[in-house]
């Protein structure tokens, strides 16, 4: 949505003028706190704003900050990007998502870096890729979750044209794009909206600092500034779908809820384009009011991410059992969560102490309403020294990860170099240009850790330049046998995919064995028999249902055919078609 003018909402000034292109220009004010100017509106011109005597301060609405968070904004013109039409992205229900971040997901750290990938997500069958948080922050590079300016897509990654570019390129390649949104904070450097109106939340706070005002004097333009928001990526972006950061944070006590009221403006972009866009939920809430239809009392959303489904795949797996991991200690967790989507689903949890999450209509719920993975950059990055599952696992235990995620009953979602067993951390990294902050942040990061039971020494400085070059993907790596043969696993594992039905949560079937520590799950068309113990299992016996195996992930790994001798291995998973 193209802004054709200066306008600026600015309630709490009494005075606003506008430097243009080097020249300061009085503003007049409107009734309902907005100020305009009548000057025409042209492409690639540094502007800012002076409120009352102090600035020039950037645009809230800011398309482009080329010097930076604390700079002059620069207008940019959506309309003059030429777009290939036609392109329709493949629905949720058969979605592969790949999660990446620019900054690291190639040595050059750029989005004209990344599409020279394409084909590489394309032979592990992915889908969609969801991009981290790309709106400048203050700084060189981050995770993307102390964004401050959230219509300027950050400069070091090639800006709003290179953006354009890649998404066009994505779409050629026939891959969508669903981009992290964070609508719940603000980072701590360069955010001067509440210079311009009362966009936080003074009276509430989350855990990163004071919350968006959603609700209180003024929220109606706040609300607009993120549906607005929304829309631009899905309208001069052209992406498919958003991936909307930790809404457990959102604080609105309003007759609508902002998620609702921001699914509703989406489906009426999609009737007015004729193009399907996703919108998924990072909830910590365990609430299947996320994708729950307007009409029944949800809020409307696509679906959800399931950390549930993390925490018992990495108990079984790994036998951690710290902090929010101890309830998952069960191979009956991993089986509740498969077939009920939710673990705690109105049960105790030891962790928050309280019961926690409500349960799911197992008969008339889609299972790919919820977006698993068995890393993820929160489940990776939030460690204290930022070690993937192949720093704790050796490849059978990884192929179960890999075969449960996906080929299980939900939406899988892959992190960068999961496919190929990368060997190299994805830390906690910031730039803060403020020694004190870059300061308070690493001694912030030591604290958090001390819950979970990690060693305190062991936690990497953020601001070292080194944490940020060693979460850098090793593009080398998939070349060399270990690698090369989980990355082949990958690959077999998408070409089985596409025969996968889409099931309800009671279309979904589970027997296990915690003493023995096996499970088999019945979906359609596949029965996968697992085995999670040190001992062979009896396939055939646990599991009559099965036919000709597909793929043994013991045999696979080591180039071999399956065969009597290798199903059931122990730490493998055997895939077959239901008989």
């Amino acid at each position: 949505m193209l802004r054709c003018d200066y306008d600026v909402w600015a309630p709490r000034a009494s005075t606003v003028s506008i430097v243009l292109d080097g020249e300061t220009h009085p503003m007049t004010s409107t009734d309902d706190g907005w100020w305009t100017i009548d000057v025409p509106w042209r492409g690639g011109v540094d502007y800012g704003y002076v409120l009352d005597g102090e600035g020039p301060f950037p645009d809230p609405r800011s398309r482009r900050q080329p010097t930076g968070v604390h700079g002059l904004s620069r207008t940019d013109d959506p309309r003059g990007f030429e777009w290939h039409d036609g392109f329709q992205p493949v629905p949720l229900s058969r979605a592969e998502i790949y999660e990446l971040h620019i900054g690291t997901f190639t040595p050059e750290g750029t989005l004209e870096a990344a599409a020279t990938r394409f084909e590489h997500l394309r032979s592990i069958g992915v889908t969609h890729i969801e991009l981290l948080p790309v709106n400048d922050f203050n700084g060189e590079y981050n995770w993307g979750y102390d964004g401050v300016d959230w219509y300027a897509v950050h400069e070091q990654y090639g800006g709003p044209e290179g953006y354009r570019r890649f998404v066009d390129a994505a779409h050629q390649a026939g891959l969508a794009v669903i981009q992290d949104v964070v609508y719940n904070h603000l980072g701590p450097s360069g955010n001067y909206l509440p210079k311009f109106g009362p966009y936080l939340h003074d009276a509430s706070a989350n855990t990163w600092g004071a919350s968006i005002n959603l609700d209180g004097d003024g929220s109606t333009e706040v609300r607009s500034f993120i549906i607005d928001n929304a829309l631009m990526w899905l309208d001069d972006y052209r992406v498919d779908g958003l991936r909307l950061d930790a809404v457990h944070a959102l604080v609105d006590h309003g007759p609508v809820h902002l998620l609702a009221e921001l699914s509703a403006a989406v489906d009426e972009f999609e009737e007015s384009e004729g193009r399907s866009v996703a919108l998924i939920a990072e909830s910590d809430l365990n609430d299947p009011v996320m994708f729950t239809e307007r009409s029944e009392g949800g809020l409307g959303l696509s679906g959800q991410w399931s950390d549930d489904f993390h925490h018992a795949v990495h108990v079984n797996l790994t036998g951690e059992t710290t902090g929010y991991y101890a309830d998952f200690e069960s191979v009956g967790a991993l089986a509740k969560v498969l077939t009920k989507g939710f673990y705690h689903d109105g049960t105790y949890s030891s962790f928050r102490e309280r019961d926690h999450g409500a349960p799911i209509d197992r008969e008339n719920t889609a299972t790919w309403r919820l977006v698993v993975a068995n890393q993820n950059h929160d489940q990776i990055g939030n460690r204290a020294i930022g070690d993937r599952l192949t720093a704790t696992l050796d490849a059978d235990r990884l192929a179960i990860a890999a075969t449960l995620t996906m080929l299980g009953p939900f939406t899988p979602m892959l992190f960068m170099g999961e496919e190929w067993s990368a060997a190299t951390p994805w830390q906690f990294f910031t730039s803060h240009p403020e020694p004190e902050l870059g300061e308070a942040t690493a001694k912030g990061r030591i604290a958090e850790f001390a819950k979970m039971g990690w060693d305190e020494s062991s936690v990497p400085d953020p601001q070292d330049p080194a944490t940020f070059e060693h979460s850098k993907l090793d593009w080398a790596e998939p070349e060399q046998p270990e690698h090369a043969r989980m990355l082949a696993l990958y690959r077999r594992l998408a070409e089985l995919r596409p025969a996968l039905a889409e099931l309800t949560f009671d279309d979904v079937d589970v027997t296990f064995d915690e003493d023995a520590r096996w499970l088999v799950l019945d979906r359609a068309p596949y029965v996968l028999v697992v085995n999670l113990s040190d001992a062979r299992i009896d396939v055939s016996t646990l599991a009559p249902q099965a036919g000709e195996p597909l793929l043994d992930t013991a045999a696979f790994l080591r180039a071999e055919p399956p065969s009597a001798e290798s199903l059931g291995a122990p730490h493998s998973v055997v895939v077959a078609r239901r008989a």
